[in-house]
């Protein structure tokens, strides 16, 4: 089913991002960078200097040709039309770099890296702005919102999810997933989330910028609604058997793409729960209250499948690949003007999924 893109890499490639102008590049072990043209020809390659691991990669929307590539503690800035000569280059995070991110006007580059930390570096400037540290573990993932320069979410291996302003440089909210998950999860709760902790690996925000999720290592999704400076949990459901390595919203819709450990990618439409709980927050309130207060009789069994249980346990994926291999990037973006998935995994190929149906 999938088209495999080849020749680019050697060794295991670990991010993915497109340019609005069909370009596609991917970062690998080793400091490996290229740049693949629609049809997955190799176009450019680079080997990055002191050959860390490139970790993510975002092509400016503005001008196309810029690519900004984290590789150990160092940010690069590229042109993607000649890979060999760097246009500039930052070395503002103390430890590694897990993700980028750039703010709608691109005036604004974040970087979380290991030591917990996010730094704002203002780009005409080019100078660091603001220091964010309230992660007590490694920042693996930080998203701004859509339409909303100022602001952005973040996740960490200290299974904390946090919604941060920038003008107060402080988190205006923080939920901690495994403290959370009794009070918020559908279903019944099991000894195995004690051996399956809530590490929080990616986040995703729709384009909307006021709904976004959150992939753990306890195989869950959960999806977030954004209300003033605080959330509320709209959804959470198992996803996958092991840890959920991303999380990837579809442009303009509330369709998400997960993919796990287990080698398994798929795809959710979540609309409808987020519009029924927008609609009635009441009822929804009322059903969790309810839901906590409920014990099976006794001869019952308690442990439901998921297909059992009610309300959001009930979602299904509109679409299950079997990829095979634990993946370590998604990307949705259109390629020869086809809705497509893109998929980073173990091995130092680009797999293309057709998505013709969205």
């Amino acid at each position: 089913m999938a088209v495999k893109w080849t020749g680019g890499h050697s060794s295991s490639i670990l991010c993915l991002n497109a340019s609005k102008d069909g370009l596609v590049a991917s970062g690998a072990e080793g400091g490996d960078l290229v740049a693949w043209g629609e049809d997955g020809t190799p176009l450019g390659h680079v080997r990055l200097e002191g050959a860390n691991d490139v970790t993510s990669i975002l092509f400016s929307h503005s001008c196309p040709t810029t690519l900004y590539a984290s590789h150990g503690e160092i940010i690069s800035v590229l042109d993607v039309r000649s890979l060999k000569g760097l246009v500039d280059h930052f070395h503002v995070n103390e430890e590694e770099i897990n993700c980028l991110s750039l703010n709608e006007p691109e005036s604004l580059l974040a970087s979380a890296d290991d030591s917990g930390a996010i730094k704002i570096l203002d780009l005409e400037k080019k100078k660091v702005t603001r220091s964010l540290k309230r992660h007590s573990n490694i920042c693996s993932a930080v998203a701004f919102r859509p339409q909303r320069p100022q602001s952005l979410v973040s996740c960490g291996l200290d299974m904390q999810v946090m919604l941060w302003s920038l003008q107060k440089a402080r988190p205006v909210w923080i939920t901690n997933l495994q403290e959370d998950e009794t009070e918020e999860m559908e279903g019944p709760q099991s000894p195995g989330r004690l051996l399956n902790p809530a590490l929080a690996h990616s986040v995703s925000v729709a384009t909307c910028g006021n709904v976004f999720s959150c992939g753990a290592e306890d195989g869950k999704v959960r999806i977030f609604r954004v209300m003033g400076v605080k959330c509320d949990r709209e959804l959470g459901f198992k996803g996958h058997t092991l840890g959920v390595s991303q999380v990837c919203f579809v442009p303009e819709s509330y369709l998400l793409l997960t993919g796990g450990n287990d080698g398994k990618i798929r795809l959710w439409d979540v609309s409808s729960e987020i519009e029924k709980k927008q609609k009635s927050p009441a009822k929804h309130a009322h059903r969790k209250k309810a839901k906590r207060a409920a014990c099976p009789k006794q001869g019952e069994n308690s442990s439901a499948t998921a297909a059992d249980e009610e309300g959001p346990a009930r979602i299904v994926p509109k679409l299950d690949i079997e990829h095979g291999e634990k993946v370590n990037w998604l990307l949705s973006t259109k390629i020869k003007g086809h809705q497509s998935l893109l998929v980073a995994d173990q091995t130092s190929c680009v797999s293309v999924y057709p998505l013709n149906e969205l």
